[in-house]
């Protein structure tokens, strides 16, 4: 008779592992003998080593306790769909790793390379980073939920961005981020922005109104000086 101890060693396995076994009901747990110790006979050393096995060829616990008592065709069966789940889990292991590895190319995992083109252009320029992840976060949602508005949109912003009173208000837009709602600076950005978006030529780009309006909220949410500038610009009062 074994201790719990020499009968995990036999099988090569921790006294833990035989402990959880017996947790799941895979490995019967016998009484504790007149000393206190329980006491494992040749039985329990077949049973954990084919508990064990079967564990180490991938078998899920649950599943386990089901072939140490199945009939020859039962566990064919049972084996041909177990294998059939690993062959499941390993196409989508493939998956997660190619789109891990899709990570490396940034923000092109998100967006199309002609936006990724325009943020790397803004990048270029000297805009802050922090600026850029806006820009890059309204082109998501523009791109999720308004996708034939993309080129029209891409267009403009790099004729856009060849002007250079817009490149002016867009840095000033940039510094605003963290400028207090109150300050009068705020004021006569919203004037400028006003001012240029009436020039010739400068109607904003059609898209669906659930992605301009998230795209407004997502402006808004990212600065209190900027969510003030879009409350003078919607009022009219600059």
């Amino acid at each position: 008779m074994l201790t719990i101890g020499r009968l995990a060693a036999r099988a090569g396995v921790t006294v833990r592992a035989v402990r959880h076994y017996h947790q799941r009901g895979l490995l019967p747990e016998p009484e504790r003998d007149a000393s206190g110790y329980r006491r494992y006979g040749a039985q329990a050393v077949v049973d954990l080593i084919r508990i064990k096995t079967l564990a180490d060829a991938g078998v899920p616990l649950a599943r386990i306790g089901e072939l140490l008592h199945a009939r020859p065709a039962e566990f064919a069966a049972a084996v041909t769909d177990i294998d059939e789940a690993l062959r499941r889990k390993i196409r989508e292991l493939g998956r997660h790793r190619r789109r891990i590895a899709e990570l490396a190319a940034g923000d092109g995992l998100f967006l199309p390379a002609e936006v990724v083109e325009i943020l790397d252009r803004l990048r270029a320029l000297g805009v802050g980073e922090r600026m850029v992840r806006i820009e890059r976060d309204s082109w998501i949602m523009l791109v999720a939920l308004s996708p034939e508005s993309v080129p029209e949109w891409v267009a403009g912003k790099h004729a856009a961005l060849a002007d250079p009173e817009f490149l002016r208000i867009y840095r000033a837009c940039d510094q605003a981020l963290d400028w207090d709602p109150d300050d009068p600076r705020v004021d006569r950005l919203a004037a400028d922005i006003a001012a240029w978006a009436a020039g010739p030529q400068r109607g904003a780009a059609a898209a669906r109104p659930e992605a301009v309006s998230l795209m407004d909220a997502h402006v808004a949410e990212s600065s209190p000086a900027w969510q003030r500038a879009l409350e003078l610009l919607a009022s009219g009062d600059v």
